[in-house]
Protein backbone atom coordinates (compact mmCIF):
# COMPACT_ATOMS: atom_id res chain seq x y z
CA UNK A 1 0.00 0.00 0.00
CA UNK A 2 0.98 3.42 -0.75
CA UNK A 3 0.56 4.50 2.65
CA UNK A 4 2.05 2.08 4.79
CA UNK A 5 5.35 2.78 2.70
CA UNK A 6 5.40 6.21 2.64
CA UNK A 7 4.65 6.23 6.65
CA UNK A 8 6.50 3.47 7.47
CA UNK A 9 9.31 4.58 9.66
CA UNK A 10 7.43 7.62 10.87
CA UNK A 11 4.82 8.79 14.10
CA UNK A 12 2.38 11.10 13.76
CA UNK A 13 2.13 14.38 15.85
CA UNK A 14 -1.38 15.05 16.42
CA UNK A 15 -1.13 18.84 17.14
CA UNK A 16 0.77 19.05 13.52
CA UNK A 17 -2.21 17.60 11.86
CA UNK A 18 -4.33 20.49 13.32
CA UNK A 19 -1.96 22.96 12.74
CA UNK A 20 -1.86 21.65 8.94
CA UNK A 21 -5.96 21.63 8.43
CA UNK A 22 -6.77 18.33 9.91
CA UNK A 23 -10.51 18.18 11.79
CA UNK A 24 -11.18 15.83 14.41
CA UNK A 25 -14.47 14.56 14.49
CA UNK A 26 -15.58 11.19 15.21
CA UNK A 27 -12.31 9.83 16.60
CA UNK A 28 -10.51 10.37 13.63
CA UNK A 29 -8.26 13.33 11.89
CA UNK A 30 -9.63 14.10 8.32
CA UNK A 31 -8.33 16.25 5.40
CA UNK A 32 -9.83 16.76 1.97
CA UNK A 33 -7.92 18.38 -1.02
CA UNK A 34 -9.05 18.81 -4.39
CA UNK A 35 -6.02 17.86 -7.35
CA UNK A 36 -5.93 17.52 -11.01
CA UNK A 37 -7.52 21.33 -11.15
CA UNK A 38 -10.06 20.13 -9.13
CA UNK A 39 -10.87 17.20 -10.93
CA UNK A 40 -10.59 15.11 -8.01
CA UNK A 41 -10.86 15.41 -4.21
CA UNK A 42 -8.66 13.23 -1.86
CA UNK A 43 -9.91 12.28 1.83
CA UNK A 44 -6.96 11.18 4.40
CA UNK A 45 -8.12 9.66 7.29
CA UNK A 46 -5.91 9.26 10.66
CA UNK A 47 -6.95 7.19 13.50
CA UNK A 48 -6.31 7.70 16.86
CA UNK A 49 -3.61 4.67 16.55
CA UNK A 50 -1.80 7.19 13.96
CA UNK A 51 -2.80 4.71 11.11
CA UNK A 52 -3.61 6.85 7.98
CA UNK A 53 -5.61 5.83 4.80
CA UNK A 54 -6.37 7.60 1.63
CA UNK A 55 -9.64 7.77 -0.78
CA UNK A 56 -9.50 9.38 -4.32
CA UNK A 57 -13.14 10.79 -5.42
CA UNK A 58 -13.56 11.68 -8.87
CA UNK A 59 -15.85 14.65 -8.78
CA UNK A 60 -17.12 14.36 -12.51
CA UNK A 61 -19.40 11.15 -11.20
CA UNK A 62 -19.07 11.80 -7.38
CA UNK A 63 -17.05 8.28 -6.93
CA UNK A 64 -14.32 6.89 -5.64
CA UNK A 65 -11.64 6.49 -8.21
CA UNK A 66 -9.02 3.57 -7.52
CA UNK A 67 -7.56 3.43 -11.03
CA UNK A 68 -4.60 4.81 -9.52
CA UNK A 69 -3.49 1.75 -7.41
CA UNK A 70 -3.51 -0.38 -10.22
CA UNK A 71 -3.09 0.88 -13.38
CA UNK A 72 -0.22 2.35 -14.76
CA UNK A 73 -1.96 4.25 -18.12
CA UNK A 74 0.05 8.44 -17.90
CA UNK A 75 -3.63 9.63 -16.76
CA UNK A 76 -3.80 7.12 -13.56
CA UNK A 77 0.55 7.48 -12.96
CA UNK A 78 -0.26 11.06 -13.09
CA UNK A 79 -3.27 11.03 -10.27
CA UNK A 80 -0.84 9.01 -8.39
CA UNK A 81 1.99 11.09 -8.70
CA UNK A 82 -0.45 14.28 -6.64
CA UNK A 83 -1.53 11.72 -4.44
CA UNK A 84 1.94 10.67 -2.87
CA UNK A 85 2.96 14.26 -3.16
CA UNK A 86 0.38 15.09 -1.19
CA UNK A 87 0.87 12.30 1.65
CA UNK A 88 4.65 13.03 1.66
CA UNK A 89 4.03 16.97 2.27
CA UNK A 90 1.67 15.67 5.13
CA UNK A 91 4.47 13.59 6.32
CA UNK A 92 6.94 16.12 5.94
CA UNK A 93 4.71 18.29 8.07
CA UNK A 94 3.23 16.50 10.61
CA UNK A 95 5.30 13.47 11.23
CA UNK A 96 8.21 11.88 12.90
CA UNK A 97 10.79 10.15 11.36
CA UNK A 98 11.98 6.91 13.73
CA UNK A 99 14.91 5.24 12.93
CA UNK A 100 13.11 1.96 12.51
CA UNK A 101 9.62 0.44 12.92
CA UNK A 102 9.29 -1.40 15.88
CA UNK A 103 8.17 0.50 18.81
CA UNK A 104 10.57 -1.28 21.35
CA UNK A 105 13.04 -0.97 18.94
CA UNK A 106 13.11 3.06 18.72
CA UNK A 107 12.57 3.10 22.47
CA UNK A 108 15.31 1.10 22.83
CA UNK A 109 17.77 3.48 20.31
CA UNK A 110 16.33 6.22 22.11
CA UNK A 111 18.14 4.55 25.32
CA UNK A 112 21.38 4.16 23.49
CA UNK A 113 21.70 7.76 21.72
CA UNK A 114 20.53 9.41 25.46
CA UNK A 115 23.34 7.37 27.09
CA UNK A 116 26.05 7.02 25.35
CA UNK A 117 25.45 9.85 22.63
CA UNK A 118 25.86 7.50 20.16
CA UNK A 119 23.20 7.58 16.83
CA UNK A 120 22.56 4.66 14.40
CA UNK A 121 24.79 4.65 11.31
CA UNK A 122 23.48 3.00 8.00
CA UNK A 123 25.97 1.92 6.19
CA UNK A 124 25.13 -0.46 3.69
CA UNK A 125 23.05 0.71 0.30
CA UNK A 126 22.22 -2.89 -0.09
CA UNK A 127 20.70 -2.96 3.97
CA UNK A 128 19.65 0.56 4.30
CA UNK A 129 17.77 -0.74 7.06
CA UNK A 130 20.80 -2.07 9.37
CA UNK A 131 21.69 0.25 12.13
CA UNK A 132 25.22 0.45 13.96
CA UNK A 133 26.12 1.31 17.18
CA UNK A 134 29.84 2.09 17.19
CA UNK A 135 31.17 3.51 20.53
CA UNK A 136 33.66 6.54 20.22
CA UNK A 137 36.83 4.29 19.34
CA UNK A 138 34.65 2.79 16.52
CA UNK A 139 33.91 -0.36 17.85
CA UNK A 140 30.58 -1.83 17.08
CA UNK A 141 28.69 -2.44 20.64
CA UNK A 142 25.41 -3.00 18.62
CA UNK A 143 23.78 -3.68 14.91
CA UNK A 144 20.13 -3.44 14.25
CA UNK A 145 18.76 -5.60 11.39
CA UNK A 146 15.09 -6.61 9.94
CA UNK A 147 15.16 -9.68 8.92
CA UNK A 148 12.92 -12.95 8.49
CA UNK A 149 12.39 -14.81 11.66
CA UNK A 150 12.93 -17.89 9.35
CA UNK A 151 16.87 -17.17 9.17
CA UNK A 152 17.02 -17.47 12.56
CA UNK A 153 15.39 -21.24 12.62
CA UNK A 154 11.83 -20.38 13.80
CA UNK A 155 9.74 -22.38 11.22
CA UNK A 156 7.73 -19.44 10.19
CA UNK A 157 7.48 -16.33 8.32
CA UNK A 158 7.68 -13.31 9.85
CA UNK A 159 9.69 -9.58 9.31
CA UNK A 160 11.15 -8.53 12.51
CA UNK A 161 13.85 -6.09 14.25
CA UNK A 162 16.49 -8.02 15.87
CA UNK A 163 19.61 -6.18 17.91
CA UNK A 164 22.91 -8.09 18.26
CA UNK A 165 25.16 -7.64 20.86
CA UNK A 166 28.61 -8.98 22.64
CA UNK A 167 28.26 -11.09 25.38
CA UNK A 168 30.84 -13.22 26.95
CA UNK A 169 30.13 -17.17 25.90
CA UNK A 170 28.96 -18.62 29.20
CA UNK A 171 26.16 -15.46 29.56
CA UNK A 172 25.42 -15.94 25.86
CA UNK A 173 24.59 -20.13 26.30
CA UNK A 174 22.21 -18.91 29.80
CA UNK A 175 20.41 -16.81 27.71
CA UNK A 176 20.04 -18.75 24.66
CA UNK A 177 17.40 -21.32 26.88
CA UNK A 178 15.03 -17.97 26.48
CA UNK A 179 12.44 -17.17 24.45
CA UNK A 180 13.74 -14.18 22.00
CA UNK A 181 17.26 -14.72 22.27
CA UNK A 182 18.97 -16.28 19.46
CA UNK A 183 22.34 -17.46 17.88
CA UNK A 184 24.43 -14.39 15.99
CA UNK A 185 22.93 -13.85 13.06
CA UNK A 186 25.59 -12.65 10.54
CA UNK A 187 28.07 -12.45 13.93
CA UNK A 188 30.72 -14.58 15.63
CA UNK A 189 28.17 -16.79 17.39
CA UNK A 190 30.48 -17.08 20.44
CA UNK A 191 30.92 -13.71 20.96
CA UNK A 192 27.49 -12.05 19.99
CA UNK A 193 23.91 -12.56 20.42
CA UNK A 194 20.60 -11.67 18.99
CA UNK A 195 17.61 -10.07 20.46
CA UNK A 196 14.28 -9.98 19.13
CA UNK A 197 12.85 -7.22 19.44
CA UNK A 198 9.06 -7.50 19.38
CA UNK A 199 8.34 -6.84 22.84
CA UNK A 200 8.54 -10.14 24.02
CA UNK A 201 11.59 -9.09 26.27
CA UNK A 202 11.22 -6.23 28.56
CA UNK A 203 12.83 -2.81 28.13
CA UNK A 204 14.99 -2.89 30.84
CA UNK A 205 16.47 -6.50 30.51
CA UNK A 206 17.84 -5.69 26.83
CA UNK A 207 19.41 -2.17 27.88
CA UNK A 208 21.01 -3.83 30.95
CA UNK A 209 22.40 -6.33 28.22
CA UNK A 210 23.57 -3.37 26.00
CA UNK A 211 25.41 -1.88 28.47
CA UNK A 212 27.48 -4.83 29.21
CA UNK A 213 28.17 -4.97 25.36
CA UNK A 214 29.22 -1.44 25.47
CA UNK A 215 31.78 -1.92 28.20
CA UNK A 216 33.18 -5.69 26.73
CA UNK A 217 33.96 -3.23 23.49
CA UNK A 218 35.45 -0.69 25.74
CA UNK A 219 37.52 -3.42 27.35
CA UNK A 220 36.31 -2.72 30.56
CA UNK A 221 34.26 -5.99 31.10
Amino acid sequence: MIESEIFRRSKVDFNKLLEYGFTFNNEVYSYSKNIMSDTFKVVIIVDLLGNITGKIYDLSFNEEYTSFRNEKGSFSTSVKNEYIALLQDIKENCYINNYFINNQTNRITNYIINKYNCYPEFLWASSPNFGVFRNEFNKWFAIVMNIDINKLGEKYHKEIEIINIKLNKEEIDTLLKEKGFYKAYHMNKNNWLTISLCDNINDKKITDLIDKSYLIVRGKL
